[in-house]
């Protein structure tokens, strides 16, 4: 028996999910959440084999749940983006369907469900994450602080430091751990509000008070919030373009 769980903030996408599932007598729907901070909560508790998780929904959507699983299960999306534009979901295990959903399209997903049950799925979803089709980019990051779920709107952060595993981000209230690479958050943030100063750090422009000279072929930005950045000789480039010197 192979537990399942939906996540969908749209109540007649899961009932018709529910209503597929029923000739597959090996799987039992344990939970049905209707977005990401109930469907986080519910995968800790119930640890399943296989979620159904809608890409966009309202406080916590689907990527952003993930990106909180340290050890996530094995993920079927279910979207209403153009089919084009989730080229990316082909080249891993983790399938997608596209809505209105079909039970042609679930059975094929079931399946390469079923042929990939053995592989590490935590591989599989990082791939898909760094490689997530959603357009625009991102205006917050989702962090676990000890047993809840924090929300931080990019204009609260201060800048971004790497720290092994993990990335600092760092606001005016405290310093936030996300397991993540800076170059991912680099990738996720709008390039002209967030600049890559140095290989550890991260920094909006809008914190950005003044640079002066350090060593040779380096500086250090002064923050509005009083931190000391240091920027590489690249980082310097960078900063130049984004602010047209």
């Amino acid at each position: 028996m192979h537990k399942v769980i939906l996540i969908d903030d749209e109540p007649l996408a899961r009932q018709l999910i529910r209503k597929l599932l029923l000739p597959y007598e090996d799987l039992f729907v344990v939970a049905e959440c209707g977005d990401g901070f109930e469907g986080f909560k519910s995968i800790q508790q119930h640890k399943p084999d296989l979620v159904f998780v809608d890409v966009q929904m309202p406080r916590v959507n689907g990527f952003e749940m993930l990106e909180l699983l340290e050890c996530p299960p094995q993920v079927i999306f279910t979207t209403a983006f153009d089919e084009y534009a989730l080229k990316a979901f082909d080249a891993h295990a983790v399938d997608y369907l596209l809505k209105p959903i079909t039970k042609e399209r679930l059975d094929k997903a079931i399946t390469k469900w079923q042929k990939s049950e053995q592989k590490s799925n935590t591989t599989l979803v990082q791939n898909l994450l760094a490689e997530s089709p959603v357009a625009g980019y991102q205006h917050r990051l989702v962090v676990k602080d000890s047993s809840t779920i924090r929300i931080i709107p990019t204009t609260e952060i201060n800048y971004v430091e790497a720290s092994d595993d993990y990335v600092k981000i760092h606001t005016n209230e405290r310093h936030f751990l996300k397991k993540d690479t800076l170059s991912h958050i680099e990738q996720v943030l709008d390039p002209k509000q967030f600049v890559r100063a140095h290989r550890s750090y991260l920094l909006p422009v809008a914190q950005l008070l003044r640079i002066e000279p350090y060593e040779k072929d380096s500086h250090v930005a002064i923050l509005h919030c009083g931190a000391r950045i240091p920027v590489s000789k690249a980082g310097m480039t960078r900063l130049k373009e984004v602010l047209g010197l």
